[in-house]
């Protein structure tokens, strides 16, 4: 899809009357309290006041996300006008603008070709032209996405919007910039849904690594993938019992981008990457079992807002880890009671195989030690408890560090990518005691996404570290059941706003110019949005937290626990598998695994090729 932009001046664009666009179809907001305005106003003074008596006789209420499609309009050489309902104007939010640019390109049709966009004339309040441009470009991004691929015989294309020009009140540098993000942001969301929507007999561990690989090619980027041998030679013998169950031989991850001086810290983001997780020996219910494929969430988003920021060239280092393999059920695979080392020397009583997330993660957390990082993220579809705590609006936060979480509470506000800050308190640490090894790996019903996040902190305690879980909000079951491409606004604005404060731009700068985008839902096309000012204080920590001193098994660590991160005191443990936690086995929904036959290892699937990345311009499933 080709983005352009035009600035808009009475009913011209770029010196052409707008009356006169040769466009397939074009998009304009309406108000519903009257006051027509902008290109509506354009549209009403042609047509002899149309749009103005529609809406006063009621035969279009122009409330927020509603469309009317107009063909022949009088006055206008375009064959159709989609009049797109705004609301009242008191109210009109990032979300409300969401929901209308999404609304509007689900509406104008297959038989369009060529769209004339007129909405980014009117940004919410507290957002620029930039914003709304890209939010355009994230409302077409969705529109157009398809998923078909794994189909014996995908349905022809029946076309769909090839050419978008969007007009502004005024053209500008940050405007231009915002079609460039707003396209890298779009390719990353689609990489990040294609690989989470494939089925997990073709998106294995060595599929996740033939598609780092690829990413390294397409924008000169380093990749390690590290098979079984070099992963044992580093002592991820947590990481390992977890995969051991599986036939499929595990991952170890590590994707690099170099956008600044080799001497920068770079920001870490780690994702959970198990492809498919049935809950091991603690095997989870069968009923929606299917949607277990969707564990590699983390994985997946933390790829494709690598893609997005390579896309973007930002001038920062960032660093994308990945532990990936399968939890899986056999006669070798982790037990309760187990007890296992980390590669950080600790160890861990095992009470729930279904709690593994953690256990691929923690060797994961240690390993970024050695790369001194800025800030470290990790991502993951971790606990059904966080659903339960925060449903499917907001992804859970959680982080020993206030000014980093602020950062990504921020950020997910600008994205309309909402977080909500959880705490990480030593009270919760006590749940995890165990009378046999150094930590269990679960902490029982109560809370269980915050000590599920506790256990992380025992092995974050080197650098500024949050958790994501995005367990609700990182798919969609039922009718729309999709993935959603969540978090990787958040992340990606996160990341934009680390390099605009680099290269010298303010935060009210930040605010303004970095074209955050309204995260749509591709299901129902609405727009999930945080309210300003609400987020950042909720769940704080105790004042250890608060001031960066949190006690060891906050996470902070001791001499000793340094000296087994070193690997001082690094030995082989028991064996173990692990998958998600006792509460999330209960609340996840799981059901019968899908009876498609598994493939060999490295091997592509009918319609697949190996190595191809999904969502690039080498193997991107068929979109309108």
């Amino acid at each position: 899809m080709d983005f352009s932009i035009k600035a808009r001046g009475s009913n011209t664009t770029a010196g052409v009357d707008l009356l006169a666009d040769s466009s397939d179809c074009i998009l304009i907001g309406v108000f519903a309290d009257g006051g027509l305005d902008g290109a509506a106003a354009a549209l009403d003074a042609a047509s002899d006041g149309l749009v103005g008596r529609l809406v006063a006789d009621g035969d279009f209420d122009a409330k927020p996300g509603t469309t009317l499609m107009l063909h022949a309009v009088a006055g206008l050489h375009a064959p159709r006008v989609l009049l797109v309902g705004l609301g009242n104007r008191e109210g009109f939010d990032a979300k409300r603008h969401g929901d209308a640019a999404q609304a509007a390109f689900k509406a104008v049709g297959s038989g369009v070709r060529r769209v004339l966009y007129t909405l980014a004339e009117q940004p919410p309040a507290g957002r620029d032209a930039a914003w709304a441009v890209r939010a355009a470009v994230l409302a077409a991004g969705y529109g157009a996405y398809r998923f078909d691929q794994m189909k014996g015989a995908p349905e022809a294309p029946k076309g769909g919007v090839e050419q978008v020009t969007i007009t502004v009140n005024g053209e500008s540098a940050a405007v231009r910039e915002a079609v460039t993000q707003g396209s890298a942001l779009v390719e990353g969301i689609n990489l990040t849904r294609d690989l989470a929507n494939l089925p997990p007999n073709v998106c294995t561990p060595t599929y996740l690594g033939e598609v780092a690989q690829q990413l390294a090619r397409d924008f000169k980027l380093k990749a390690e993938v590290l098979d079984q041998k070099k992963i044992e030679a580093l002592a991820m013998t947590s990481f390992l019992a977890v995969a051991k169950g599986s036939t499929q031989p595990p991952r170890f991850i590590v994707l690099r981008y170099q956008g600044a001086g080799a001497s920068e810290a770079p920001v870490v983001l780690v994702g959970k990457g198990i492809t498919f997780d049935s809950g091991g020996i603690s095997i989870k219910p069968g009923e929606a079992m299917d949607e277990m494929k969707y564990d590699m969430c983390g994985a997946a988003s933390v790829l494709g807002t690598l893609r997005a920021v390579a896309g973007m060239k930002l001038p920062l280092n960032v660093v994308a880890v990945v532990p990936t393999c399968e939890n899986m059920p056999a006669g070798n695979a982790l037990k309760p009671g187990d007890v296992i080392r980390t590669m950080s020397g600790k160890t861990v009583e095992v009470l729930n195989t279904d709690a593994e997330g953690r256990l691929i993660l923690c060797d994961a957390l240690t390993y970024v030690e050695r790369f001194k990082p800025a800030a470290v993220v990790d991502v993951a579809t971790l606990t059904g408890a966080c659903i339960i705590a925060l449903g499917h609006h907001n992804s859970g936060l959680f982080s020993t560090d206030d000014a980093l979480a602020d950062e990504l509470v921020a950020a997910g506000r600008r994205a309309v990518d909402p977080c909500w800050r959880m705490p990480v308190e030593d009270a919760y640490q006590e749940q995890l005691k165990s009378n046999f090894a150094d930590i269990a790996n679960i902490g029982g019903r109560p809370a269980g996404s915050v000590t599920a996040a506790c256990f992380l902190s025992r092995f974050a305690g080197a650098y500024p570290w949050a958790h994501l879980d995005i367990a609700g909000t990182a798919w969609k079951s039922g009718a729309a059941k999709g993935a959603t491409g969540r978090p990787v606004p958040l992340l990606t604005e996160f990341l934009i706003s680390r390099a605009q404060r680099k290269t010298g731009a303010t935060q009210a700068d930040v605010d303004l110019a970095s074209g955050a985008v309204a995260v749509l839902d591709p299901a129902d096309g609405q727009a999930a949005v945080l309210p300003a000012g609400k987020g950042e204080r909720a769940g704080k920590n105790d004042k250890n937290d608060r001031n960066g001193k949190s006690k060891d098994k906050a996470g902070k660590g001791t001499k000793a626990d340094k000296a087994e991160r070193a690997g001082k005191t690094a030995k082989a443990g028991a064996d173990v598998a692990v998958g998600e936690t006792a509460e999330a086995a209960a609340a996840s929904n799981a059901q019968p695994a899908a009876l498609a036959e598994s493939k060999a290892p490295g091997k592509a699937a009918p319609g697949v090729s190996a190595g191809r990345v999904v969502g690039t311009p080498a193997g991107r499933a068929k979109r309108k």
